[in-house]
């Protein structure tokens, strides 16, 4: 019997009866309404906001979070899953639900109070009201700590100076969850769109993530009042629990990308006819699709495996590096190699293997570069921190 080309290892039979619906049911959604029209999305640097209703009535929206928000209460490993086959449509709608789903609605969740909780996350799981996740910096990048952007107490408000840079969803928010420097350490804040000094200004001109709104945030003296605090966490901790949430998804994400770009490659080289035989019958082909199913394997089963330790609350964030690291660049290399035994064809983005490897360039560096994460496990194996 021949082996699934995608599932060597027969992953799909490790899942549970309700994590292959969620599997099926998003795995159909990215067929039928994402891979039909993601191509000229792409080519037009559109962002497919009518799919939002969709992908809120799937229950993918704060997909992991309790029902009692209106959330679907589903486990890590189903999350994981949407996000990989949501990226294997693309990356830029992975990165819109990974962005509502762990930058925004889980720290409302997991920081927030109980009226915030209420106001916004019923709103956020039904996608009426958007997030964005104003943490990056242009001066910081990987060092959050060096955070310039602050926030003042005066009497019982807070007001906000700064600017935040490469902010997904940033233009098409409602909100943004905002962190700043404050006298009692970095404080995170709820900041609504319209609010007097607070500006968003799309970024252009981007090669990669052209399906994905990309944003500047600037905050110029802009007002908000405590009740606007995330009032249970402060210090870096706060983003940086928020980072790991979103990053245990993208370890999952890049999965589906390299599995689109196999598929397609696959394909191809059992039809393109080179000196009087297809490409697929040469051993230089062969060896090169049976690498990248090699390494697709490895990647499902070290996503599933990190997906159960989070469902047994033994997670560790050191683990989430090692994954991001791992399936990033596997991807990656894998989009790379079938763009090149797609020949030509493989420079437009009528194919899809361009358009991932252009995706992952953004997916391998935000929210921790590979080398972070290189050195977060150095660190781990070495105790000795390197950065």
């Amino acid at each position: 019997m021949a082996l699934p080309a995608y599932d060597l290892y027969d992953v799909r039979s490790m899942l549970s009866e309700e994590e292959r619906a969620v599997q099926e049911a998003v795995a159909r959604f990215t067929d039928e309404r994402v891979l039909p029209i993601i191509g000229d999305c792409f080519d037009q640097g559109r962002f497919p906001k009518e799919l939002v209703p969709e992908i809120a009535s799937l229950g993918l929206l704060g997909s992991s979070l309790p029902e009692e928000y209106g959330c679907a209460g589903l486990n890590a490993v189903s999350y994981g899953l949407i996000c990989q086959e949501l990226e294997r449509g693309d990356s830029g709608l992975r990165s819109f639900v990974s962005v509502q789903s762990s930058l925004c609605m889980y720290p409302i969740y997991a920081y927030g109070s109980e009226e915030q909780r209420r106001q916004w996350l019923p709103r956020m799981a039904a996608g009426e009201v958007i997030g964005c996740f104003g943490l990056t910096e242009p001066h910081g990048g990987s060092d959050p700590a060096n955070m310039k952007t602050h926030a003042k107490k005066d009497g019982g408000d807070w007001v906000i100076n700064g600017s935040k840079m490469w902010i997904t969803n940033g233009n098409l928010a409602d909100i943004a969850i905002v962190w700043a420097q404050t006298d009692e350490g970095i404080q995170g804040f709820i900041v609504e769109k319209g609010t007097p000094g607070f500006t968003a200004q799309e970024i252009k001109h981007k090669m990669s993530l052209r399906a994905s709104v990309t944003s500047s945030l600037f905050f110029d003296n802009v007002r908000v009042p405590d009740s606007s605090r995330l009032p249970n966490v402060k210090g870096l901790k706060g983003p940086l629990g928020c980072l790991t949430q979103a990053r245990y998804g993208i370890t999952w994400g890049p999965v589906g990308a390299a599995i689109a770009c196999l598929d397609e490659a696959l394909n191809y080289s059992k039809e393109r006819i080179l000196f009087g035989r297809p490409v697929a019958a040469t051993q230089s082909a062969q060896i090169k699709l049976a690498d990248m199913a090699r390494r697709i394997t490895l990647a499902q089963l070290l996503v599933l495996q990190l997906g159960r330790l989070k469902d047994a609350g033994a997670m560790q964030p050191q683990q989430v590096s090692l994954a991001k690291w791992n399936n990033c660049r596997m991807a990656i290399d894998i989009a790379r190699e079938c763009r090149d035994l797609l020949g030509g064809a493989g420079i437009t983005t009528e194919h899809a293997a361009i358009r991932h490897a252009l995706n992952l360039e953004s997916v391998i560096t935000y929210e921790g570069t590979e080398t972070v994460h290189q050195l977060v496990i150095g660190r781990e194996l070495t105790g000795i921190n390197a950065f």
